[in-house]
């Protein structure tokens, strides 16, 4: 069953998967609230979304024009279907209530309005719905009531905080958030006299601790980009997320303690978007092909790092105008260079990529990642990478090369022929000049003339053969999600430790 769930997250974006998980979840609120579950009815359900939904959506218009920013609708509707689901709707009847009609309004100008006006080098700081909560309480004194985080949609909720979680691969960061906020809500109550039992049953079935801690925690762009400074940050989300903690009449709330994190992201984090000029797209391999942006300003990342990707593009297919891509350069290099494989049934993404000509731009952002190079130079690596899985290592190996750097590794390669190995003149001359000891290995039945490299797949006897000392390095796993578990569970069937395991799935594979 997992499997057939990893194969599914594999062919779709995580920006769609979450606007998908939030139709449902509205969906299964219709359905909860035609029964009665819910304080309020189907129709005053629609009625609220379509409000905030079509002002939000003019709002964005009218911005993008203003600021000459490029437009996201997915982005639109994902914010939107947020607000639907922690402000409580209102009947036709309420309408032009204080809770009704200018809450909704004034919630959707602010969303909207805070991913361009607050906002470094075309990155939003914070969380554009967590921000618009916010301040309807401090300026029009309507607060969310996080409707969300009732009993009757916890199932709903975790089933596709589950499918985000898996997806994205930031369980460490969940986790963190949930301990924090659990613990502190816990001690807090068992000073009240209430058990840790009750205590944590209420906090499940009466707040929003999993659509928080799932859906809105995740947001890529407002997240750490590294592992310590993630679990940090969900920690501190943690704490502020119960109602216990104040300043003066302001009590902390979910939508507080996710702003205070979004400073403490911007702080530690990457600063800005970018804007990249395509100087030089160039054939590598069959399927291969390397671009080469100018940047508007410095890129900082470290080698192994990757980044998001923005492409805007006519009728884009279910995985979405935007993606994920190792950065194939050094950050020594002046170009940002990606490495792309195009399959046959390319995403709309890829095939708006591959037609992006010299002189247009593409948008990144969020250098992120930990498949980083050993802080301890004298730590013995081995580079695992099958097919485009490639392009971490050739950034880290371009760095090593022009910092002059040696390092003991063994790099295995693999392809299905040898006219598919990427980037081989640079291993090559990695080897001469860093020492770095690569292994190609092609999947094709039988080698071709002149090949005097290894034939199948990759091996643990290959492995024990070319690195003797396996069960003293650092193994680094790169490419296909299939490839990756399979190596992974090799070397612990090997005796290779957990810890000295670091794997990097390669999203670009859509």
């Amino acid at each position: 069953m997992i499997d057939f769930i990893d194969r599914f997250l594999n062919k779709i974006t995580m920006y769609r998967l979450t606007l998908y998980a939030l139709l449902f979840l509205l969906a299964s609120a219709f359905g909860v609230s035609f029964f009665g579950a819910l304080s309020f009815s189907p129709a005053s359900l629609v009625l609220s979304l379509a409000i905030i939904l079509g002002i939000a959506l003019l709002v964005n218009k009218i911005f993008s024009i203003v600021f000459e920013a490029p437009t996201n609708v997915e982005s639109v509707y994902i914010t939107s279907f947020i607000l639907a689901l922690i402000i409580t709707p209102v009947s036709p009847s309420h309408l032009f209530s204080s809770a009704g009609l200018g809450f909704f309004a004034w919630a959707a100008i602010w969303a909207m309005a805070s991913k361009f006006i607050f906002s470094f080098n075309k990155k939003h700081i914070f969380n554009p719905a967590a921000f618009a909560v916010a301040l309807t309480a401090f300026t029009i004194g309507q607060a969310a009531s996080w409707w969300v985080g009732t009993l009757s949609m916890l199932p709903f909720t975790a089933a596709i905080g589950f499918l985000i979680v898996r997806k994205i691969r930031r369980l460490d960061m969940v986790l963190s958030f949930g301990v924090a906020a659990i613990l502190f809500s816990v001690a807090f109550n068992i000073t009240k006299g209430v058990s840790p039992i009750t205590s944590l049953l209420r906090m499940l079935a009466e707040t929003p601790i999993v659509f928080l801690g799932t859906v809105m925690l995740t947001e890529p762009l407002t997240t750490p980009p590294t592992r310590g400074l993630r679990i940090v940050y969900g920690a501190i989300i943690g704490l502020l997320f119960p109602p216990i903690l104040h300043l003066g009449s302001v009590y902390s709330t979910p939508e507080l303690g996710l702003l205070v994190g979004n400073i403490f992201s911007f702080i530690t984090g990457p600063k800005g978007r970018h804007v990249l000029k395509l100087k030089e797209k160039k054939r590598l391999t069959n399927d291969v092909y390397e671009f080469s942006f100018e940047t508007d300003r410095k890129v900082g990342f470290l080698p192994g790092q990757y980044m998001e990707w923005t492409l805007k593009h006519d009728r884009p297919d279910n995985r979405g105008n935007r993606r994920f891509f190792t950065i194939a350069s050094s950050p020594d290099e002046k170009e940002v260079k990606l490495g792309v494989k195009f399959y046959p049934s390319a995403s709309s993404f890829k095939q708006a990529l591959f037609s992006v000509r010299a002189g247009e731009t593409v948008i990144a952002a969020q250098p992120a990642g930990d498949f980083l190079l050993p802080k301890d130079k004298n730590e013995k690596a081995a580079f695992i990478a099958g097919g485009i899985g490639i392009t971490p290592f050739k950034s880290m190996v371009s760095h090593l090369i022009s910092r002059r750097e040696k390092r003991d590794a063994v790099l295995f390669y693999s392809a299905q022929t040898p006219n598919d190995l990427a980037y081989k003149e640079m291993f090559d001359e990695a080897g001469e000049r860093i020492g770095l000891k690569t292994v190609y290995t092609v999947t094709s039945s039988s080698g071709p003339s002149g090949w005097n490299g290894r034939i199948g797949f990759l091996t643990r006897d290959a492995i024990r053969e070319e690195a003797p000392d396996y069960l003293e390095r650092t193994f680094y796993i790169s490419g296909p999600r299939s490839l990756v578990n399979v190596f992974r569970k090799t070397l612990k069937e090997m005796g290779v430790s957990e810890a000295k395991i670091k794997t990097d799935y390669f999203p670009g594979l859509v």
